[in-house]
């Protein structure tokens, strides 16, 4: 299993990261990505350890706290082997201190996640998204602390946009608090917005690139084809293909998906997280799972990279326009980040 340096911190994470949002099914969302139980998650987590893949990813909002309660009895001996990733910003209740990054909401939303997760330490803590509602202030504050008490050893972001990313390291680095060393993002072939600011901002920065959902819902799987109805049952079935933008181009990314899968001897899937794995700044890609099958030929796709001409082909095949200004800047590429 090849290893990657997070952003600019220490420590180094395996290029693939098992996401625990399948673990509970405590809702009828949470239900379309799985209701995995503790004996199903044991196995999981064994297949993952064996393959290398020592890199969890959960939330408390996953389930509302079950799936950190899962991953928790799953990993109960074995935390010592593993890097354990958890996120707090959305509500973990009705109230109106029940969620988002102020001091009054995180150390609270740590401390309960530190008992469900059966751990003294979370090794990268994520704002899930960004609270408009909070001083930026008070939200690196509250985590600095966290991080000098020993409970967080990295912070993180997630779903934030360019101007809070650098906002937020602004702030760090003018007080000595501790930056966010990561950024994890919706990032897949049908989906590459992200290359339009954050990426750029990553590369300049330093933050390490954390995927998630790289086969869009389940909509590059090879499951979803022109003129053919979608498998009953399936994930994308239950959760629709909003993920995956405009429905004519996932057909038209699919079909080279297929053709280059067939060249290499691969799957669909696995093409699909290969590329995403090629892309600058990506450090680590949150895969997922509701069974064994499904888990080994993700964990598969870490074995082996694209060629350059398999690469350009799905950048072509993928690409779009942008939005304003980002087209404008194209047309000047000397004066912007080169392209990725």
């Amino acid at each position: 299993m090849e290893f990657r340096r997070l952003g600019q911190s220490g420590l180094r994470v395996p290029v693939l990261a098992f996401g625990t949002a399948t673990f509970g099914g405590g809702n009828d969302f949470y239900r379309a990505w799985g209701s995995t139980d503790v004996t199903e998650a044991k196995r999981l987590v064994d297949l993952c350890l064996d393959a290398g893949v020592s890199f969890f990813d959960t939330a408390n909002s996953y389930s509302t706290g079950m799936a950190e309660e899962i991953l928790g009895a799953a990993l109960a001996g074995r935390r010592q082997e593993v890097i354990l990733a958890s996120k707090a910003t959305f509500p973990m209740g009705s109230g109106p201190n029940d969620a988002g990054s102020s001091r009054h909401f995180l150390r609270r939303a740590c401390e309960d996640s530190l008992t469900r997760l059966r751990t003294d330490h979370i090794d990268v803590y994520y704002m899930h998204g960004f609270d408009e509602n909070t001083p930026i202030e008070e939200t690196l504050k509250t985590l600095d602390a966290l991080v000098t008490s020993g409970k967080v050893n990295y912070i993180a972001c997630s779903n934030f946009s360019g101007w809070q990313v650098m906002k937020s390291l602004a702030i760090s680095d003018r007080y000595g608090w501790p930056p966010y060393v990561a950024h994890q993002a919706y990032y897949s072939l049908v989906a590459r917005e992200y290359e339009w600011e954050l990426m750029p901002l990553a590369i300049d920065q330093g933050i390490g690139t954390v995927a998630w959902s790289p086969l869009a819902g389940g909509a590059l799987t090879g499951k979803v084809r022109r003129g053919q109805p979608i498998p009953e049952g399936s994930r994308v079935a239950q959760l629709g293909l909003e993920r995956a933008g405009d429905v004519e181009r996932l057909f038209d990314i699919v079909a080279v998906l297929e053709d280059i899968a067939r060249e290499m001897g691969k799957t669909v899937s696995q093409v699909a997280i290969s590329w995403v794995l090629s892309r600058p700044t990506v450090a680590s890609v949150v895969i997922g799972a509701r069974s064994e099958a499904q888990l080994r030929e993700n964990l598969a796709a870490a074995d082996w990279r694209l060629d350059a001409a398999h690469v350009a082909r799905l950048d072509a095949v993928s690409d779009r326009r942008p939005i304003y200004p980002y087209w404008h800047q194209r047309l000047n590429p000397r004066l912007v980040t080169p392209a990725v």
